[in-house]
């Protein structure tokens, strides 16, 4: 089956769903330049895969991917510091690097079937 949609890929509705997370999580934050990297940095993951998806070609669809996968570690290693400043519990980093991990993982797999 031909996926014809960015929508359509379960990746890209995962990244969806992660960007709500950490909006809920630092939208309202005060420290501004750190929540706004983070959320530029979420943002990345979900738009990459949209932007190489509609360029129409597995090499350059490769290219964004990995840029989506860099964006997911980036956005660990933010929640790292944001678990060590206290900006979220325990609990909620738990979750949200679980979230991360798992999209990278399916970003790792879809690379390969690009290959």
């Amino acid at each position: 089956m031909k996926i014809e949609r960015f929508e359509n890929l379960i990746v890209w509705q995962k990244a969806s769903d992660f960007v709500a997370l950490i909006y809920q999580l630092f939208g309202t934050s005060r420290d501004y330049g750190f929540r706004d990297q983070i959320l530029r940095a979420v943002l990345s993951i979900m738009n990459n895969i949209a932007e190489g998806f509609e360029r129409k070609g597995d090499r350059k669809f490769k290219h964004f991917l990995f840029i989506a996968k860099g964006s997911c570690g980036e956005v660990r290693s933010m929640l790292h510091i944001a678990l060590r400043l206290r900006f979220i519990t325990k609990a909620q980093f738990d979750t949200a690097s679980a979230c991360a991990l798992e999209i990278s993982r399916m970003l790792s797999g879809f690379i390969k079937t690009l290959d």
